[in-house]
């Protein structure tokens, strides 16, 4: 069957596979997209032979067998894991030789199913986050109510773990509102002239006192000339604060932690001259496995200690939003038992 050039032009623009099938099941025609699903030259064969879904192909029987449309989801493994919206319909091949062929749209459902998740996931972590200390303040109430009412020292004891659970969700709830604020002005990219050095001066004199209680020092290294970036102050600072802090509290102790400005010609992934702001610790280090999960919302490496640190598992979402917000870029390298560096990438507001 000889394509229409109008009609195959117009199929072929869209991101859905589009598939014809006779009435033996085989593939009589598609669109680009089709192709790029069902692998090298499937016209004339068995949709069964391009495609590993029972489910479509079920769908594909039922239309040949009478039924006037089937609507369903269905998964695709191969050959890349896939969700699709599955419409399929009977067409009525013309005269002398009258059969029922099948047409099949897929759509794309892939993207939509993964946002799904992580908001249900998202929300599930909220409600364990707060469960937890809302559970242990319910309880410890109900004992200063009633066997530790007359027990000044138990009432002490107790009312000092109230308030570190009361600071835990405190903490968490204003990272919820950051997290949510930036996420909504992603889209508006800040338009301020920030100079890095004074930032940075500023995270690096607040974290100080925090290192030296771990018998760290941080180290700020500048280059000679330093451009300033487009960017959002609070934000920046946020930012910086968010991962030295991180590098205190997972670096080895009394071992140094080292923030260092240099100019880049391009920032990864973008054609364009930046600033890069490195933070590195020396330590554990972070295993592969971990690396990629880092920024996901409530995502720990370590659950116990990083409560015990007070960290809310948003801190680097937080910092990988803010640097999109600013056209940015961040990395993250380590190398396990040695170090972890976190390198935050920024247009320079000189850039032509």
């Amino acid at each position: 069957m000889e394509r229409l050039t109008f009609a195959a032009s117009i199929l072929d623009g869209l991101a859905d596979p589009v598939i014809l099938l006779d009435d033996k099941r085989r593939v009589v025609d598609g669109n680009l997209a089709a192709w790029a699903l069902l692998g090298p030259e499937p016209k004339g064969r068995d949709l069964s032979r391009s495609i590993d879904s029972p489910q479509i192909i079920d769908a594909v029987d039922a239309v040949l067998a009478g039924a006037s449309s089937e609507r369903s989801e269905v998964f695709v493994p191969f050959p890349i894991g896939r969700s699709y919206d599955l419409n399929a319909w009977e067409v009525l091949t013309q005269a002398p030789r009258k059969a029922v062929w099948a047409m099949l749209v897929l759509h794309d459902v892939t993207a939509a199913k993964r946002v799904e998740k992580m908001r249900v996931d998202f929300v599930s972590n909220v409600s364990h986050e707060l469960r937890s200390p809302l559970s242990s303040l319910a309880g410890f109430i109900e004992t200063l109510q009633g066997p530790a009412r007359d027990d000044p020292e138990a009432r002490e004891r107790f009312l000092a773990i109230m308030e570190m659970e009361a600071k835990r969700m405190t903490r968490l709830t204003n990272d919820l509102l950051t997290l949510s604020k930036v996420e909504s002005g992603e889209h508006i990219r800040p338009k301020d002239r920030v100079n890095l050095r004074h930032v940075l001066n500023q995270v690096v004199a607040a974290a100080s006192v925090r290192a030296e209680n771990r018998d760290m020092t941080v180290e700020l290294e500048f280059e000679e000339e330093v451009a300033d970036v487009i960017g959002d102050g609070d934000e920046l600072n946020q930012v910086f604060g968010n991962l030295i802090d991180n590098a205190i509290n997972y670096g080895r102790e009394g071992a140094p932690v080292r923030v260092a400005i240099r100019a880049v010609d391009t920032i990864p992934g973008i054609t364009e001259p930046g600033i890069a702001v490195a933070v590195e610790n020396q330590g554990e280090g972070i295993s592969p496995k971990h690396r990629a999960r880092l920024t996901e919302r409530f995502y720990r490496v370590d659950k116990g200690r990083s409560r015990k640190m007070g960290g809310t598992g948003l801190g680097l979402a937080i910092v990988k939003h803010i640097v999109v917000r600013h056209r940015g870029h961040l990395a993250i390298s380590s190398t396990p038992g040695k170090n972890a560096v976190f390198t935050v990438y920024l247009p320079r507001a000189d850039r032509k």
